[in-house]
């Protein structure tokens, strides 16, 4: 982040929590499934899971959905492409908002901003 590189974490509510409490100015997004037939469509055609572990999977992604109005943004992955289109543009909404905007171009600003000299 120093270096002005955007870090993505995929982690659960309660780490996003963390982060939230260490960095107020951290943007979090709640990846949504298109319904709850569908999540269990996904994990059950991995074909590496007993119906046990995606019975417990889908009780735990449950639990971890009633965290979403804790997050900032909210993308429903029903169409791959649609939700990475989604992702995309709120990291460059965010790289372009006006607070990070005027710390990367300071200069240019203070050059834009400044008072010319009076033309005689």
């Amino acid at each position: 982040m120093a270096a002005g590189q955007d870090v993505i974490l995929e982690i659960d509510w309660q780490g996003a929590q963390q982060v939230r409490d260490q960095m107020p100015e951290a943007v979090s997004i709640f990846i949504l499934p298109p319904s709850r037939d569908e999540l269990e469509r996904r994990l059950a055609s991995r074909g590496t899971d007993e119906h046990a572990v995606i019975a417990r999977r889908m009780r735990d992604a449950v639990s971890e959905m009633t965290h979403y109005h804790e997050y900032d943004y909210l993308v429903v992955n029903d169409d791959f492409t649609t939700a990475l289109q989604e992702l995309q543009s709120l990291v460059i909404s965010r790289r372009l908002s006006r607070p990070v905007m005027s710390e990367r171009h300071a200069p240019l600003l203070a050059a834009l901003l400044s008072q010319a000299p009076a033309v005689e």
